[in-house]
């Protein structure tokens, strides 16, 4: 595997693409592009053509992939970027017209997610990538075997057997290392549910932030929360989920979580590899499904989310739709029912978007103005315990209250001390 941090940052770059009419293959390109700006690589020159299906050996036809040699070489290109996944022939025999690097929209992916991985879980989640990648590729040449530590493949300096390649031996190697970060990986399921577990039992209400990348998730998190999260104008800028506690103006505490980034034809490995992370969006009690109100292709992106969440299991949890980056827009659209229009970089319609998640939220909670007895003032110290006062007022025949209490201490109101509901 390539290492673009280290071999080719800010380097140059061809793309190539094949329109087969299976996808809208301008918009993935110009989306290919982003993901190089992302890795620090200059797109120099972009390179299509339409066939109905892919060449079985270079992918392109036999003379536009001459074509491709001709630009990458009068662009001094140091690499070349398809837009699809390519097999290990195909990436040597494309090698060898062009006398250039190769590499596809898989390797350039997990290259950018070895980069923002934090966490001791992301960590193990590109790794577990990057080797189920690269298993079935083992004899393609321009393919490096990514020699990580910790029992990696290649690591160790395990003796071959009688008659065993290389191939086989990295093959057995990769395995293994692939079957301990699967392990390792279920330890880390288990405690992310017995957290949610806790959370279910303390009746701790999770509100997942999922989108597209690059669409403000991170932003909006920030915005509500002061997170601190790394928040940058990049795809893929954020890989590890991260939860943060929000108090809605009812008093409610909700739980607050940013899941990674989706992107359009993103391989089921790499969707496998994040599945704990993503699984947050299907044990929350309300998903934002974050849209960039500016990009064209807006509502594709949404549906994209939308797929993913059903095959999360999720397709049953409520969610409201939030278009974001409408600071950019001159006027306003009109937006449909659980839907919002904001922006998290000025905070616009912020308030419209808390109100949402109020509604949409099963009420834990009742806002009420009561009259309490002097005899009976204890009850509010035991309201103060899952609720609360918001402004207290000392009269002739009692204590005026503005509460927030918890439903489960309801019990603890006389419904003759109710002045309103509010």
């Amino acid at each position: 595997m390539y290492d673009l941090a280290e071999d080719f940052e800010k380097e140059t770059a061809v793309l190539a693409a094949v329109d087969t009419g299976e996808y809208d293959c301008e918009t993935s390109i110009a989306e290919l592009s982003e993901l190089c700006e992302t890795a620090d690589i200059e797109v120099v020159g972009i390179i299509t053509q339409k066939r109905p299906t892919l060449d079985v050996a270079t992918v392109l036809g036999e003379g536009k992939v001459e074509e491709l040699q001709d630009l990458a070489e009068k662009l001094k290109s140091k690499m070349i970027i398809f837009d699809t996944e390519l097999s290990p022939a195909q990436i040597k025999n494309i090698e060898d017209i062009c006398n250039c690097p190769v590499l596809d929209r898989t390797m350039l992916i997990l290259n950018i997610f070895s980069r923002h991985a934090v966490t001791s879980e992301g960590k193990l989640q590109v790794e577990l990538a990057n080797l189920r990648y690269q298993l079935p590729r083992l004899l393609g040449r321009g393919v490096q075997m990514s020699r990580q530590g910790g029992g990696g493949a290649g690591g160790g300096g395990a003796r071959r057997g009688a008659g065993e390649t290389k191939a086989e031996v990295d093959r057995r190697h990769i395995k293994k290392r692939i079957e301990t970060l699967q392990d390792e990986l279920k330890e880390v399921a288990k405690r992310r549910q017995m957290i949610r577990s806790r959370r279910k039992k303390d009746s701790v209400i999770t509100v997942a932030i999922v989108g597209y990348t690059n669409v403000g998730k991170s932003t909006l998190l920030n915005y509500l929360t002061q997170a601190g999260v790394l928040a940058e104008n990049k795809l893929f800028a954020t890989l590890d989920p991260t939860s943060r506690g929000l108090t809605l103006s009812d008093g409610r505490e909700i739980m607050l979580v940013d899941t990674v980034g989706l992107v359009r034809r993103l391989p089921h490995h790499l969707v496998e590899a994040f599945k704990s992370t993503l699984e947050e969006a299907a044990q929350a009690n309300l998903i934002l499904n974050i849209c960039d109100i500016t990009d064209p292709d807006v509502e594709e992106k949404r549906k994209v989310t939308l797929n993913v969440l059903k095959d999360m299991g999720a397709e049953n949890i409520p969610v409201i739709t939030v278009y974001n980056k409408c600071d950019k827009l001159t006027q306003d659209p009109l937006v449909l029912k659980n839907e919002v229009l904001i922006s998290a970089k000025t905070g616009k319609n912020i308030d419209k978007l808390l109100t949402a998640i109020e509604n949409e939220l099963p009420k834990s909670h009742t806002r009420l103005l009561i009259l309490i007895p002097y005899e009976k003032s204890y009850v509010e110290s035991k309201i103060l315990q899952n609720g609360k006062v918001y402004s207290r007022e000392y009269l002739n025949d009692g204590i005026a209250l503005d509460i927030n209490i918890d439903n489960k201490n309801l019990y603890l109101i006389d419904t003759k001390w109710v002045q309103h509901h509010k």
